[in-house]
């Protein structure tokens, strides 16, 4: 388990744009703020990975998903609520640009993959941080 210490170093990590390793639900993650471009440029170069393979971000609930999909379709919104399991749901229509998610975080398509964690630490690491990051 993560301490204050830990989750504000990390936090500020990700506010300056930098990259941060951390546990997460199913396995370890290479990170960043998902709103941020340069970042999310980085997290590729680093898992050596296309940027035409898109990546999972965290977000801390609904609210947040919220803020960064045009709509949540009704069998999203079904299915959070009765999960109970690690779950990626894709979403159609990210909002992207100046106050969305960087559009390299985004499949070509327009869809995004976003999982709400189970674990606080980074649940509270999405809280701390005001947006998503690359999972």
């Amino acid at each position: 388990m993560m301490n204050t210490e830990e989750l504000n170093k990390a936090v500020k990590v990700l506010r300056e744009g930098g990259i941060i390793l951390y546990p997460t639900d199913t396995v370890w993650g290479i990170g960043c703020d998902a709103t941020n471009p340069d970042a999310v440029a980085k997290v590729y170069q680093i898992k050596k990975r296309s940027d035409s393979k898109s990546l999972v971000l965290l977000a801390s609930d609904v609210d947040m998903i919220c803020k960064y999909i045009k709509e949540i379709p009704e069998i999203a919104m079904q299915l959070i609520e009765v999960n109970d399991k690690p779950m990626t749901i894709i979403y159609p229509d990210a909002l992207t640009g100046r106050y969305g998610l960087a559009e390299n975080a985004v499949a070509e398509d327009g869809t995004v993959g976003i999982r709400i964690p189970m674990m606080d630490f980074c649940k509270d690491l999405c809280v701390k941080l005001g947006r998503p990051i690359v999972s």
